[in-house]
């Protein structure tokens, strides 16, 4: 008897922890739409250009084997107003070509700054103590968005001598903080059109339809509708600032 007695107290004290503890369990089971969502045109977007490194130590292409490099100079005097005789053959040795990459946030302005990666994209040895000259920075559709210019860092370090040589670390490729300035903006959906369009992060389509009836839940009935298990279209106010204010929950 007391035996029993014992079990159904242990039994009653065992349901009363667990109650307590449901409602925890429950907060951190929830997650925000934030978490597992991003609005549709609010990304960033990739620009890339080719590029001139100028001032190196001796440490640029050979143009004999990047004859690319000999013709963007020579297109870059011309456009300076100097004028080589024909058949002239240079040979640089300061100086290399390479790609230019930038990142753009999501509604980024003319006169913001962009960090830039220069890569060499010759036989240049190293990049150290280059500077890269003005740069058109393009996107995808040809348009030029940005203007990249300045010295630039380059991480690694080498040496040579008797014959022998040591390189640490990449010496043909280096950034340049704040090296390009946006000039235009690129065209974003987020203000036009009547809906916004929230898009899961993985396809999920009960994560879809329980987002839905949140939105719905929050917002009032057909503010929202899961088109499918990855996309999700929301009514949302015309206003600019309404609708800045309306995305909150769905942006960090």
């Amino acid at each position: 008897m007391n035996t029993v007695r014992r079990c159904t107290h242990f039994v009653l004290k065992l349901c009363f922890a667990l109650a307590l503890c449901l409602p925890a369990l429950h907060a951190q089971a929830q997650t925000r739409i934030r978490d597992l969502t991003s609005v549709a045109g609010v990304r960033d977007n990739q620009l890339f250009g080719y590029g001139i490194v100028v001032g190196l130590d001796g440490t640029g292409d050979q143009t004999t084997q990047t004859p690319f490099t000999t013709q963007s100079i020579v297109s870059m005097l011309q456009q300076s107003g100097v004028n080589l005789p024909p058949g002239t053959n240079l040979q640089l040795k300061n100086v290399a070509s390479v790609i230019v990459t930038a990142s753009m946030p999501a509604f980024a302005q003319p006169g913001q700054q962009l960090d830039v990666t220069v890569s060499s994209m010759g036989n240049a040895k190293s990049l150290r103590g280059g500077m890269l000259l003005m740069t058109p920075l393009k996107g995808a559709n040809g348009q030029v968005y940005a203007l990249a210019q300045g010295n630039l860092i380059v991480g690694g370090a080498g040496g040579e001598a008797g014959g022998s040589s040591t390189v640490k670390n990449h010496l043909s490729a280096g950034r340049i903080p704040n090296g390009a300035l946006i000039e235009r903006p690129i065209d974003t959906p987020f203000l036009t059109g009547e809906y916004l369009q929230l898009e899961l992060r993985s396809t999920d389509f009960s994560n879809a339809a329980r987002i839905s009836t949140a939105i719905n839940g929050a917002f009032g009935p057909d503010t929202a509708r899961a088109l499918n298990g990855r996309t999700i279209r929301v009514k949302a106010p015309s206003a600019p600032d309404e609708r800045v204010a309306f995305c909150r929950p769905f942006r960090n």
